[in-house]
């Protein structure tokens, strides 16, 4: 006895074809182009976005040059007295 479902795609892949239209190919290629085209721009735009914050952290770094310790605003105690 054929499954129900085998006798749906069956009688499917058997009866008309839907009409392709005759551009599809050329839609598909362009829609294609524009969608690397705008990969590409914000795989550069993340790269250049990246840069500028490796820059803006290496000038802070110059500037401020967090790894030295600040000075102490306490005096220190005073011996021999």
């Amino acid at each position: 006895m054929p499954d129900r479902k085998e006798v749906e795609v069956r009688r499917l892949l058997e009866g008309p074809r839907p009409a392709v239209p005759a551009d599809l190919a050329t839609t598909a290629a362009t829609q294609g182009r524009r969608l690397l085209r705008r990969r590409r721009t914000l795989h550069r735009l993340g790269w250049l976005l990246l840069l500028a914050a490796v820059s803006a952290f290496t000038v802070w770094a110059l500037l401020t040059r967090p790894w030295t310790v600040p000075p102490s605003d306490v005096a220190p105690p005073l011996e021999g007295w």
